[in-house]
């Protein structure tokens, strides 16, 4: 079910209401059941997959808080690591490592050819691994005790408003945000509030994803697959425009539209992006973009291999080593180690230059100041993005190199420009007016007047603009 269709809204209409009908126990026993009928909709034999990993981390957990010891508390988040990562690697990575050991053996004239399958990737898979592997070490750390029960933890993992695209929920307290955890396993009661901000994220998602990704898509597409000979530098430069916003405005429409639709059941998922696009350095930048996952790696892979403990060396390696897993997280290309590598090596130029100035944000700056740091990290991230979306590190390459030696203006660039400027100009503006001391939820506050003008705009654009096909969440792939 994608949260644009008419089947999903059906679903939650009657889940919710049913939701608020029933005892607490049977809350939860519902949710549950509407979680995997909600994920057992894309490919019912993958309810295996999550109910394995859920099944394993929950007894692992239970283990861990038991342990006498911290070596064996090790060995039982060893498991859980191996075993989620192994699962991970297999469908998301296999025919990848199989057509490159091939060619390489080919390369070196071993005559040894392994199989390659054709293997489906289990919608979401990302996501609910890493959820349920940080649960286990997080008991191991002693900042999260064990579910109370089974039920309880398979509905953490499989959540439905989170479970394919996020964000990524700790058990435990993160970032400001409540351990989905506890929530689930506490009473809730409605709240005033609740429906009128989950109203606003639902349609401030749907407004992201359908008239500024959607849209944004089809200019994307058509860039990305026009042959190079053919291709411009203006109109390289505008397709890559056009991607950062289509990523943004999808991922936290995606990211939106989940946090209002837990939110309409009285349980808050925590915020994945705050005006990633108004950061002024590489460390701003993730404080701001897919935080979720960001938080996961600054926790469970910078920190655990030393984070900056180890002198200026050992941390310029820690971070090189967490961005390119960060890269191959999501997806199986060489263009995704690209990508990754590439924020590795922005993130460790910025701190040689600028040791002290980490922290620093736009507020921070005079507003030339900003401005010129802004769009210096804006187009360091779009060429990151260029990497991302290219199909191969070749083309790439060539288009990147067709913006530095080809001015041609043509009219698909100009349309690109256009439509980028007329559609996403005004939630630009908007994000700056949150930049300015607004908290995320502050239009909700605001007078009914202005809150109606800005409902009937996005609701007039939805009807308006809303392109002839939908798109699927570009993250739904990783």
């Amino acid at each position: 079910m994608l949260f644009n269709s008419w089947i999903f809204w059906l679903f939650a209409a009657i889940v919710i209401p049913l939701y608020w009908l029933l005892s607490f126990k049977w809350q939860n026993r519902m949710l549950l059941v509407a979680s995997y009928i909600f994920y057992g909709t894309w490919n019912w034999r993958f309810l295996v997959l999550i109910a394995g990993s859920t099944v394993m981390d929950y007894y692992l957990g239970l283990a861990v808080s038991q342990a006498p010891d911290p070596a064996s508390r090790k060995r039982l988040v060893t498991i859980s690591v191996i075993v989620n990562l192994a699962l991970l690697g297999f469908f998301k990575y296999y025919g990848f490592f199989a057509r490159e050991l091939s060619a390489l053996f080919d390369l070196a004239g071993i005559p040894i050819s392994l199989p390659i399958l054709h293997v489906v990737l289990p919608v979401g898979i990302s996501f609910y691994t890493f959820q349920s592997m940080s649960y286990v070490i997080d008991i191991a750390r002693g900042v999260t005790k064990p579910a109370g029960t089974f039920a309880d933890f398979a509905l953490y993992v499989s959540f439905f408003p989170h479970l394919v695209a996020g964000p990524i929920m700790r058990s435990g307290n993160s970032q400001g945000a409540s351990g989905l955890l506890k929530q689930l396993e506490t009473p809730r009661q409605y709240r005033d509030g609740d429906f009128q901000q989950g109203l606003y994220l639902i349609l401030l998602g749907l407004f992201k994803k359908i008239v500024i990704g959607d849209n944004m898509a089809t200019l994307v597409n058509t860039v990305f697959a026009t042959p190079l000979p053919e291709l411009t530098g203006p109109e390289s430069l505008a397709g890559i425009y056009a991607f950062a916003i289509q990523i943004y405005a999808d991922f936290s429409g995606y990211s939106s539209i989940a946090q209002g639709v837990a939110k309409w059941m009285g349980i808050d998922l925590m915020l994945n992006f705050r005006q990633p696009y108004l950061a002024v350095s590489p460390s701003d930048f993730w404080r701001r973009w897919h935080i979720s996952l960001s938080t996961w790696l600054r926790d469970y892979v910078y920190v655990s291999a030393g984070g900056n403990r180890g002198g200026q060396f050992t941390t310029y390696r820690n971070l090189m080593l967490t961005m390119v897993l960060g890269g191959i997280w999501h997806g199986a290309n060489w263009t995704f180690v690209v990508w990754g590598a590439l924020h590795g090596a922005i993130l460790c130029g910025y701190r040689f230059a600028d040791p002290k100035g980490q922290d620093k944000t736009i507020a921070d700056f005079g507003f030339f100041g900003g401005l010129w740091r802004v769009l210096l990290m804006f187009h360091l991230v779009c060429a990151g993005w260029l990497f991302f979306r290219a199909d191969s590190i070749s083309r790439a390459w060539k288009m990147l190199t067709l913006i530095g030696r080809d001015f041609h203006l043509t009219s698909l660039a100009m349309t690109a420009l256009e439509s980028i400027v007329f559609l996403a100009g005004p939630l630009l503006i908007y994000e700056y007016w949150l930049e300015r001391g607004r908290e995320p939820l502050q239009v909700v506050k605001t007078s009914w007047e202005w809150r109606a003008i800005g409902y009937a705009y996005c609701l007039l654009m939805l009807i308006v603009f809303s392109p002839a096909t939908a798109h699927e969440f570009i993250y739904f792939q990783f």
